[in-house]
């Protein structure tokens, strides 16, 4: 078997088929199998381009490789909030802050396709109900594995928080290191960007968002 004909032993097991949507805005169906061989052709014109020999020992199985990675780094496009909130929303007589921080998160910027990591903090108010804690996580998990930019994937945890609870209000605040920044471009090894989103009284209230802040900051 040639290398270079793009047949690939993928030894991949039967998964279920997903519903993608792709760059034009349309949508179709494809089995993660489909994607890793679709990917893994890809890698290959890749290595090749650079010029590296495709049939080298320490390359030979690459392609297939970096493909089942980006399906892992990018799994949160086939994950939706509804299934992982479920039935984990109770009933709670409480009405004080509740804070999940320094949640580590990767993600891939959109731009270049490079990593970028750190940390989430996350703060609620609640109104007469509660969410378990691991699914805060959880959120940041379904739209961190995904092409991103810092500022929409910190608005988009804040909402996802906001329209499943309906809390008195929402706080956000990812710190993280951007790849692009520190291999490529302006080559800032020790930049850090932070991002906030607040709805409600975190918005509105001084206090509020000051304690959370404070929270956040505190070791």
């Amino acid at each position: 078997m040639h290398f270079n004909e793009r047949i690939m032993d993928q030894r991949l097991m039967n998964d279920d088929t997903k519903v993608v949507k792709l760059c034009n805005g349309s949508k179709k169906t494809e089995s993660t199998s489909s994607k890793i061989k679709k990917l893994s052709s890809a890698y290959l014109d890749i290595i090749e381009a650079i010029g590296e020999d495709c049939s080298r020992q320490g390359l030979l199985k690459t392609p297939e490789r970096a493909a089942k990675a980006v399906v892992h780094f990018t799994k949160g496009y086939e994950e939706n909030l509804s299934d992982i909130v479920k039935d984990a929303i109770f009933d709670e007589d409480t009405d004080e802050l509740v804070l999940v921080k320094d949640i580590e998160m990767f993600s891939l910027c959109e731009h270049h396709m490079v990593p970028f990591m750190g940390k989430v903090s996350v703060g609620y108010l609640p109104n007469k109900k509660v969410i378990g804690l691991s699914k805060i996580a959880r959120i940041v998990e379904l739209y961190s594995r995904r092409l991103q930019v810092q500022e929409r994937l910190t608005n988009q945890i804040a909402d996802a928080l906001q329209n499943s609870l309906n809390p008195r209000g929402v706080g956000v605040v990812v710190e993280a290191t951007h790849m692009c920044m520190v291999m490529r471009g302006v080559e800032k090894f020790n930049s850090k960007t932070v991002s906030s989103s607040m709805r409600g009284e975190f918005r509105n209230n001084p206090k509020t968002r000051e304690e959370f802040l404070h929270l956040i900051k505190k070791i």
